[in-house]
């Protein structure tokens, strides 16, 4: 089979099962091995956490570029269309590139079949093969290499890094890489790799010694946010370290650290930038469907915050936010219906105008899959076009309206509005 275009490569994708019968990387090393294992002739750095993974990698690949490199991302999810999830110096891959690496990646396959009946690929395997491929066609200095989910048996974990980074950890994928949080940092300490440094960000407490443990194990360097390097929000975002001091726009706190923690990768790489271009690179960086403003007055902001750690912090700018403007928090919400709903429901004050929907996708939660509580709490607008447009009628100059719960969520509203609207 031959992809003639880009619709077919991303249809022939989301046709390919989600998971293996077994959890491991023989599939993913079988077919870059076949391809002249794409992914050792590029620099890489590996980041994984429950949040903020996709907001360093934009970070760092932006400070990648400033610095001269030719810099690949691999993240995850898209906000305005696929292309996002490869991209060579801020640049979607072109669907040209994507049909291009997607024929190597679908000959290589081909071939494995001849000898290997039962040998099949997922469709995140495919993804991550297609990236290599054309990071590797691209002759890039560095790809920045995000995760999908977890650490050791993520299909992304085939790479020996430059660095990695630890974002957060938090419950979330507890069904596959949990049930307990320390089960989730063992799995994520699985991208630490031996003699390379290591760089962690706001991690609790009670899972610190598991990643120091690892780190020691792989005598990687390690280097831990508050201890090694700091981050301070005042009138701006602060960072320090035995070498540097830094100033950027103000940001919501998590954010801050993920600025942090790309900040000080990116000095572990060695390559020149001075602090006044470091400093620009992290205030132009625009992150897709993260606390993304879609207009200021009265303020829009859309968040693809989707479990407690991550609603926790958002709610805390956003609450922070309103009472600061003295206004009113109108929400639109949906959720995938596999999350902890009860608990993220719970972190919405009492005079929080909450309103629930849904999207035509398989997994997302539907009225009746709210807990009861929420049900009752909270109306519901099957049309989230609609629920948008009637909380923002509903709006005061010193309101703010938050889209949150879901990528997908916020994909929408930012498709169905334009990309001109989301400035």
């Amino acid at each position: 089979m031959k992809f003639t275009n880009a619709q077919e490569v991303i249809s022939c994708l989301y046709s390919l099962p989600h998971l293996h019968p077994k959890n491991d990387l023989s599939f993913i090393k079988k077919i870059l091995a076949k391809l002249g294992n794409p992914q050792d002739q590029v620099k890489n750095v590996h980041i994984t956490g429950t949040n903020g993974k996709g907001s360093t990698s934009y970070y760092l690949a932006t400070l990648l570029k400033k610095a001269g490199q030719k810099t690949g991302l691999f993240v995850s999810p898209y906000v305005y269309r696929f292309n996002e999830r490869i991209q060579l110096n801020n640049q979607d891959i072109s669907d040209q590139d994507l049909v291009k690496a997607a024929n190597k990646v679908q000959a290589a396959f081909e071939e494995i079949q001849k000898e290997d009946n039962d040998f099949s690929l997922v469709t995140f395997e495919y993804e991550v093969a297609i990236a290599f491929v054309y990071f590797a066609d691209q002759k890039c200095d560095y790809a920045v290499i995000e995760v999908g989910i977890g650490g050791e048996h993520d299909k992304t974990n085939v790479i020996t890094p430059e660095a990695s980074i630890i974002t957060t950890i938090g419950l979330d994928h507890e069904q596959i890489i949990g049930p307990t949080i320390q089960d989730i940092a063992r799995e994520k300490s699985g991208i630490i790799k031996r003699n390379r440094p290591v760089v962690l960000g706001n991690v609790p407490q009670e899972v610190l010694p598991i990643l120091k443990q690892k780190a020691e194990k792989e005598q990687a360097p390690l280097y831990q946010l508050g201890r090694d390097f700091e981050v301070k929000l005042d009138e701006q975002i602060v960072y320090s370290d035995n070498e540097h001091e830094l100033a950027f726009k103000l940001r919501p706190q998590v954010e801050g650290f993920d600025i942090a923690i790309a900040v000080r990768t990116f000095f572990l790489l060695d390559l020149p930038l001075t602090n006044e271009k470091v400093e620009q690179a992290i205030d132009q960086t625009v992150i897709p469907g993260r606390y993304q403003v879609l207009q200021t007055k009265p303020l829009i902001i859309l968040d693809g915050a989707h479990n407690i750690q991550a609603m926790t912090n958002l709610l805390k700018t956003v609450h922070q936010l309103a009472e600061k403007r003295q206004g009113h928090i109108h929400a639109l919400v949906t959720m995938m219906k596999d999350k902890d709903l009860e608990q993220v429901f719970a972190l919405f004050k009492q005079n929080d105008d909450v309103l629930l929907t849904t999207l035509d996708y398989p997994r997302v939660a539907e009225q009746n899959d709210f807990p009861i509580d929420v049900q009752r709490r909270y109306n519901y607008e099957r049309d989230y076009q609609r629920g948008f447009t009637t909380l923002k009628n509903k709006m005061a100059d010193n309101d703010i309206l938050l889209v949150t719960g879901s990528f997908y969520l916020v994909s929408a509203i930012l498709n169905w509005k334009g990309k001109n609207d989301a400035r």
